[in-house]
């Protein structure tokens, strides 16, 4: 039996997310499907992270066991000209037996993409939010300060984090990025709970139109009560960019 470590790049419009459901299509089914034509085995594909319906992955993890004797280097090629157009293999490594995608992970970094023009998007409609409104920058960047460090981020938590042990997490760098029509949120922690970078992005956002200073994320922070943070924002502006091992 091996163990064979993926780096996977996706986009999500199409899909329910990466787990696999019962109905429809998800990031995890596809590439089942993929390993069983290659392999002639079914092996469970095990994800770093669970992204939603919609978003993106730049650098998602995943890891599987097989008896398939194929030599690693060929899993990339090989799968690429089985999945879809909109899923890609980057890389192919064998780990040891031992190696869990999603227990094993140290770090993780998102980025959201905000489209800044008055006039919509044509290409990056689906991997960005068009929020063309007036924002304080100044204030949006000293906003993300405040989450670097050992917080309980309850507040920024969806109905699913109350399926987690604890809701503490680590956040080891946050803040926005201006690159051309785009402003990017980019957020370093040792793991997210559900939904919590799209609520903390729409967090900011209230902040950047002036309806809270920077310090709201302290006391909300303190709070832990979710329904005080702002709204999440769409999924289609994310991208889980890197899983650091």
């Amino acid at each position: 039996m091996r163990n064979i470590k993926l780096t996977l790049a996706y986009e999500g419009t199409a899909y329910l997310g990466f787990q696999r459901q019962k109905q429809g299509p998800t990031i995890q089914g596809t590439l089942e499907e993929s390993l069983v034509h290659l392999t002639g085995e079914r092996p469970r594909v095990i994800g770093a992270g669970r992204t939603d319906a919609g978003v993106h992955a730049l650098g998602q993890v995943v890891n599987f066991h097989t008896s398939s004797r194929i030599e690693t280097g060929r899993f990339v090629p090989a799968l690429n000209s089985l999945l879809p157009r909109d899923i890609a293999v980057l890389a192919a490594e064998e780990v040891p037996l031992a190696f869990h995608a999603r227990r094993d992970a140290k770090r993780k970094t998102y980025t959201y993409r905000l489209w800044r023009p008055s006039v919509r998007p044509v290409f990056e409609r689906d991997r960005s939010y068009h929020f063309p409104r007036p924002l304080d920058l100044a204030a949006m960047e000293a906003a993300p300060r405040l989450l670097v460090g050992r917080h309980d981020f309850a507040v920024f938590g969806s109905s699913g984090s109350t399926e987690v042990k604890t809701t503490v997490r680590t956040v080891f760098a946050a803040g926005w990025q201006e690159e051309g029509p785009l402003l990017t949120f980019t957020i370093t922690a040792d793991g997210f709970l559900y939904r919590m970078v799209r609520n903390i992005v729409g967090t900011l956002l209230e902040i950047g139109l002036g309806k809270h200073p920077p310090e709201w994320v302290e006391e909300l922070l303190a709070l832990g009560h979710r329904p005080a943070a702002g709204p999440a924002v769409p999924a289609r502006g994310l991208f889980l960019v890197r899983v650091e091992y």
